[in-house]
């Protein structure tokens, strides 16, 4: 389903204003598995981009724990949860993405047949004016998801009804290759974990964005 042009506008708005205030903006997206986040920046980041803003995405997923970290750890049935990312790495990425002058490079997570991540597959470059990141865990105020807050200059909660986040989910998890009964235990049990925990820290978001 595309993106309502309105609320896009609306958000390219307080983006822009913000590009005025600072060199760059780092501007963190976040919600429950399957809120449509990726669909949302991937529209703002057009709209910015059309604007004549350059903006790089660098979505969290990138920091997820190799498949076969996740086995060793025995976490691999609930692939998603808070303690299958690199959380200090994520971090660490951030304050790069603040702090350094030249590029920087990121890594992206790869769905379908791969199910993994890639390192060093998202350039940003000094000329990137912002760099907009998505993913569940933004607001957590446990360490080392903490120091996220403080990197970013806002935050945005995605905010969608329960029943169209379930069925994008299981929709998700079919498409790339589960089984309709892995596809449902997933989206019923780690997921539905993982939702209930970012819906906690909805009230830590700078704006919370109705979405569909």
């Amino acid at each position: 389903m595309s993106p309502p042009d309105a609320p896009v506008a609306g958000l390219l708005a307080r983006v822009l204003a913000l590009t005025q205030t600072r060199q760059r903006v780092l501007l963190g997206v976040v919600g429950a598995p399957g809120a449509g986040k990726s669909t949302l920046t991937a529209a703002l980041a057009e709209a910015l981009e059309g604007a004549g803003v350059r903006t790089a995405v660098v979505p969290m997923d990138g920091f997820h724990l190799a498949n076969g970290e996740l086995a060793r750890l025995g976490r691999a049935d609930r692939k998603g949860a808070l303690d299958t990312f690199d959380g200090a790495g994520y971090v660490a990425l951030l304050r790069r993405l603040r702090e350094e002058q030249g590029v920087v490079y990121a890594p992206a997570y790869v769905r379908g047949s791969l199910e993994s991540s890639i390192g060093s597959a998202i350039p940003v470059a000094p000329e990137v004016r912002v760099v907009l990141t998505e993913g569940n865990y933004l607001l957590v105020d446990t360490e080392p998801w903490s120091a996220v807050r403080g990197l970013l200059d806002e935050v945005w909660f995605v905010d969608v009804a329960a029943e169209v986040r379930r069925r994008r989910l299981y929709e998700r998890h079919v498409a790339n290759g589960k089984t309709p009964e892995l596809a449902r235990t997933f989206t019923d049990g780690s997921d539905e974990t993982n939702a209930r925990l970012v819906a906690a820290t909805r009230g830590r978001a700078d704006l919370v964005v109705p979405w569909q």
